[in-house]
């Protein structure tokens, strides 16, 4: 199937861009584009919440998955086959307190790299970590409540790459992640790697 207006095919995941308006609900939204995406309807399209909160789609759905994430007027949904998938969206907005967050939330090391950068700098390679790290923990099932700092990112140009995770999350290497813009103002990561037990 071609890609419409506002996908974009990153590996084997697909992503889709809508508008959106605050306090919306998002899941009617993601259900009308996964339901065009796999073939249903929207009524007949079974999203199960886990027990942290994660939306899966069902077994019944042959294979998928599938992630979303709004932010600003935004939402950006990710769909993958036979994969476990994150994503997450930030508009750009001035993060004043982000040294604070990432000495209080992530790895040393991490908050170590962005301290040594210069306070325009810091700021976006905040949010590009953010992103990743919200990412995996999302397609990981945990979230937030995981731990920031139980996943660690090296610099690497301007991005970041995963050096370290708790073993829950595998290795590493078991992770593919792609930064993009998926509007101006806007940053977003997705993640993905094989499906586990």
């Amino acid at each position: 199937m071609p890609l419409a207006p506002g996908q974009l095919q990153l590996g084997p995941v697909r992503c889709a861009w809508r508008p959106y308006r605050h306090g919306q609900a998002a899941e009617p939204l993601v259900r009308d584009w996964l339901s065009e995406q796999l073939g249903t309807t929207a009524e007949a399209l079974v999203i199960r919440r886990t027990a942290q909160g994660r939306p899966c789609l069902d077994p019944v759905h042959g294979g998928w998955d599938a992630s979303w994430s709004h932010s600003g007027e935004g939402l950006l949904m990710a769909l993958a086959h036979d994969l476990r998938v994150g994503i997450d969206l930030e508009v750009r907005r001035p993060r004043p307190k982000a040294q604070v967050l990432a000495n209080r939330f992530f790895a040393p090391a991490e908050a170590a790299a962005l301290a040594a950068m210069s306070q325009d700098r810091r700021e976006a390679a905040f949010v590009r970590l953010w992103c990743a790290k919200e990412a995996v923990l999302k397609a990981h099932g945990q979230g937030l409540s995981f731990g920031l700092h139980l996943l660690a990112f090296a610099p690497e140009g301007d991005d970041w790459r995963l050096v370290d995770c708790d073993p829950a999350l595998g290795a590493p290497a078991d992770w593919s992640l792609r930064t993009f813009r998926p509007a101006p103002a806007y940053l977003a990561t997705v993640a993905w790697r094989a499906r586990w037990g």
